[in-house]
């Protein structure tokens, strides 16, 4: 069976990018544009793993994750933020987050999947 992953990203393009690369892997992907969709897919198919835009329109991806931490279902899915901001403050504010990692933007497609892979329990 496929490992299901839930990708977020209110860009269309790094979604898409994204998606392709974790499908050409062979993973099962399921994507989300806003806060509102990603928890209401996240909670249907229970995914082994989330990628994470930090910044969405309707709820930030740090919000997201604090929300899922409290359920029982998704509190123990790691999630990978993926995201432009690299300074020092918000990569600690990232990882204080338990069952978390980052990726910084822009993505390397050539070791993307190989890194999400990682981060797999």
């Amino acid at each position: 069976m496929k490992t299901k992953i839930v990708v977020v990203d209110d860009n269309a393009n790094n979604l898409l990018l994204e998606k392709d690369l974790l499908l050409m892997a062979n993973f099962k992907v399921f994507t989300a544009m806003n806060a509102k969709d990603a928890l209401l897919t996240i909670r249907r198919e229970i995914p082994e793993i989330i990628i994470l835009d930090v910044q969405l329109p309707d709820m930030s991806g740090t919000e997201i994750a604090k929300i899922l931490q409290d359920e029982i279902e998704t509190a123990n899915i790691p999630i990978v933020f993926v995201t432009a901001s690299v300074l020092p403050a918000d990569i600690d504010q990232l990882l204080c987050i338990p069952n978390s990692a980052y990726i910084s933007k822009p993505i390397n497609t050539r070791t993307f999947a190989k890194e999400i892979s990682s981060y797999i329990k």
